[in-house]
């Protein structure tokens, strides 16, 4: 319509021009400043339909520059995922691309021109969400910056759409309002992802965090690149100790070419392998470990090892209880029977030698020789009584410094005879436990017997009597004599193991039998050439619902 208008006034206007110049010459007599005002006259109209032309293609060219640049824009907006919105300083809307549209439910309406709340009416589902949209543009035009906010749109079936949604106010040079550009991304489904990838981190951190078994991460060259809180727990070691720290180097030397095995099958062969680990807590108390190792896959490719260990150290003490138990209980049975079967003909054998004894003072030597060894028999057919199945044991409350003083008394000729000291260090006030005192008397007699016979003449023992806690008493016998090797160590208590040249083996045994029946436990340290130490821990009240200890042998 315009063009046509803008044609018509051109006719028009020439029209006019070209007949009413001719007249107004006309009026004048032919002359050469006449016909110098004709040609003039002719210029100026070529010259003004000249700039004419020249205006309207170069308005030509801007529409057509702005038609395609709108195009273009059009075509850039309708192409993108995102939705996209452009607003006048008004907040009314200039322009929408098809996904707007859509997701507000405006698809055929007339937009432009409208605001939210106008549009609010065409879209009934959506009305709420159109409404809240004015409110949050107007805290962006407030705040005068890009907003970054999240907003969430509830369709008619009730799924939420989750938009990270952007808005750039724009503004005129003068400060005022002159347009708003939004664009909002449908995060919705990364938002999902994202709340899966935190529950499932969630779950691994409790089951790293909370597993009742310590839980290890290690790189390729085995090392520790992660624990859980229950190694510390277990070991006293705090993580950051051990992270970093190879699992080799940890470890004692002998476990260095089953380590190195172990690793590999786990990294190269890809499959989990069990092994059972001994070694120190940080307080130097040896805790046995059952490790379970997996390898460490991320991509498909193999960059470490995870695996759980499970402190099995009182499992195992346990089953070496029962083995004892086992041992004891079958030892029992058989020196029963083979006690009383030696006792029968020996009280015989020992008559007869008293009797030849007082009548023959020739053979005297041989008599004396002969009724030691026949003692020393009837002694052993003792100890193998005391392993026979338990009996009922009549507990007494009695002074626990008297029973030990009596035993040193006793002892005195032994010590003579190696040239041992037995140095006391407990208070004369008696500490009353409840107990069998002729059982504890033989097994102090037992334990500090093995203690001057082990000792270097000049040697001394020591025997302390100590109350750690209100209802324990713990008893301390200690020699610097020639010490137990590791492996005799282990040894010891088992029946019939002795180390001695006329030992039978059963002294400790009966030993540890006694200390279990009071509800007590032993343990025995040493050290080549240093010395032994035996610590006996014994309830100060008897509590039979507590069970037998078993003795344990370090």
């Amino acid at each position: 319509m315009k063009k046509k208008q803008m044609i018509i006034w051109y006719i028009t206007g020439s029209i006019v021009w070209i007949y009413g110049t001719n007249l107004l010459l006309a009026q004048f007599e032919p002359s050469p400043l006449v016909t110098l005002a004709g040609q003039i006259k002719e210029g100026l109209y070529v010259a003004a339909t000249a700039i004419l032309f020249y205006l309207a293609l170069k308005k030509t060219e801007e529409l057509n520059t702005t038609k395609i640049d709108k195009q273009r824009l059009s075509t850039l907006i309708q192409s993108m995922v995102d939705f996209v919105n452009f607003k006048d300083g008004e907040g009314r809307w200039v322009e929408v691309n098809e996904f707007g549209l859509k997701l507000f439910g405006l698809e055929g309406v007339d937009y432009r021109g409208k605001k939210d709340s106008e549009l609010a009416t065409y879209s009934k589902d959506y009305a709420e969400a159109l409404h809240y949209c004015e409110v949050s543009d107007e805290e962006t035009w407030k705040n005068r910056k890009i907003t970054r906010v999240e907003e969430v749109l509830v369709s008619p079936n009730g799924d939420k759409k989750i938009f990270d949604t952007i808005k750039v106010p724009l503004f005129n040079p003068d400060g005022s309002r002159k347009g708003l550009v939004i664009i909002g991304r449908d995060i919705t489904q990364k938002r999902q992802l994202m709340n899966l990838l935190e529950e499932s981190r969630q779950q691994y951190k409790s089951l790293f965090e909370y597993s009742p078994d310590i839980v290890y991460m290690t790189d390729l060259d085995g090392r520790f690149i992660d624990l859980n809180p229950r190694f510390e727990e277990v070991t006293g070691y705090k993580r950051e100790e051990i992270v970093g720290r190879r699992l080799q180097n940890l470890l004692p030397f002998r476990y260095k070419k089953t380590l190195e095995k172990y690793i590999s099958v786990v990294l190269n062969e890809k499959r989990p392998q069990i092994i059972e680990l001994e070694l120190n807590s940080k307080d130097r108390e040896q805790i046995v470990l059952e490790c379970t190792s997996l390898p460490m896959m991320v991509h498909g490719e193999t960059r470490g090892i995870v695996g759980h260990a499970k402190n099995v150290t009182r499992l195992r003490k346990t089953e070496e209880k029962l083995r004892r138990t086992e041992k004891l209980s079958i030892v029992g049975e058989l020196s029963a029977s083979v006690a009383h079967e030696i006792r029968n003909p020996l009280t015989s054998l020992i008559g007869f030698v008293q009797l030849l004894e007082s009548e023959d003072k020739k053979h005297q030597f041989y008599y004396s020789i002969m009724a030691e060894e026949l003692n020393r028999i009837n002694h052993i057919a003792g100890e193998l009584l005391l392993l026979a199945k338990p009996q009922g044991i009549k507990f007494v409350r009695a002074g626990l410094q008297n029973i030990i003083r009596n035993v040193i008394s006793l002892l005195e000729p032994v010590t003579a005879i190696h040239n041992v000291e037995i140095c006391r260090d407990f208070t004369e006030k008696d500490i009353c436990i409840d107990c069998e005192p002729n059982q504890l008397k033989q097994l102090f007699i037992n334990l500090m017997k093995n203690a001057i016979e082990a000792s270097f003449p000049g040697g001394k023992v020591f025997v302390s009597i100590e109350t750690p806690e209100k209802e324990k008493v713990r008893i301390s016998i200690k020699d610097d004599g020639i010490g137990i090797s590791k492996e005799r160590l282990e040894k010891i208590g088992e029946p019939f193991y002795s180390s001695k040249e006329k030992g039978t083996g059963l002294g400790l045994t009966v030993s540890s039998k006694i200390v279990d029946s009071h509800h007590g436990n032993m343990v025995f340290t040493s050290a080549l050439n240093k010395g032994t130490s035996v610590v006996i821990e014994l309830p100060a009240r008897r509590a039979p619902e507590l069970g037998a200890a078993t003795a344990t042998l370090l």
